[in-house]
C-alpha cells in the first residue's frame, strides 16, 4: 500500500516483506509500525544533517548511529568510505569542513519492511564548505537504514550533486575526469 504525501510517497511494508515465521496479530503490529518508523527516520536524517551541515558532528552522531559495515558514497567523487574508516579525526574533520549551513530536505520515495529502510531524497543545504564562501548545495541522496535490535542505524549514503540536465557528452567528461 502507498500513502500519497505532499512530499512523495511513504511505503507502507505488506506481509510478504516481513519475517516468514511472524503470523496473525504480530505481522499486523509489525506492519503497522513500519510507516511511523520511516517517519522517525525522515526526521532525524533531516534533523542529523541539519546539524551536520552547521558542523556540529556531536549533534549529528546522537542523532544517527552508523552500521559496522557502513558506507558512503560521498557527493565529491572518489572511493567510498567504510565504517571502520571513519575514525574520531575524521569526525573533527568533518565537523570543521561544513560552517554556518542549513538544510531542508525533501522525501522522493520511502520504502520500509520490518528490518530495512530506504529513503531517497533531495537536501536542499546553504553551507560553507571546505572554505568557500557559503553557497546553495542541493544533493540527490539515498539512505539506507537497517533494524540492528531495537535501533535502527545507517548502513549506507550515497550522495552526488542534484545538477540541471547536461548534455551525455558533459556526463561522459566527468566520467573521464575531464
Amino acid at each position: 500500500m502507498h500513502k500519497s504525501t505532499r512530499r512523495g510517497f511513504v511505503f507502507s511494508a505488506g506481509a510478504a516483506a516481513l519475517p516468514h515465521h511472524m503470523t496473525g496479530s504480530a505481522r499486523a503490529e509489525e506492519n503497522a509500525a513500519v510507516p511511523l518508523v520511516v517517519a522517525e527516520l525522515v526526521r532525524r536524517s533531516e534533523d542529523a544533517n541539519a546539524a551536520l551541515l552547521r558542523g556540529d558532528v556531536d549533534a549529528y552522531r546522537s542523532l544517527i548511529t552508523l552500521t559496522e559495515d557502513f558506507t558512503l558514497m560521498a557527493p565529491f567523487g572518489g572511493k567510498p568510505s567504510r565504517g571502520p574508516d571513519i575514525t574520531e579525526e575524521t569526525w573533527k574533520r568533518l565537523g570543521r569542513f561544513f560552517k554556518n549551513g542549513t538544510l531542508k530536505q525533501d522525501l522522493i520515495h520511502a520504502y520500509g519492511s520490518a528490518d530495512m529502510v530506504v529513503l531517497a531524497v533531495i537536501e536542499h543545504g546553504h553551507v560553507e564548505v571546505g572554505g568557500l564562501p557559503a553557497q546553495e548545495w542541493p544533493l540527490r541522496v539515498t539512505l539506507v537504514y537497517r533494524r540492528c535490535g531495537a535501533e535502527w542505524r545507517l548502513a549506507h549514503r550515497h550522495a552526488d550533486p542534484l545538477v540541471g540536465q547536461i548534455t551525455l557528452a558533459r556526463a561522459a567528461a566527468l566520467a573521464r575526469g575531464s
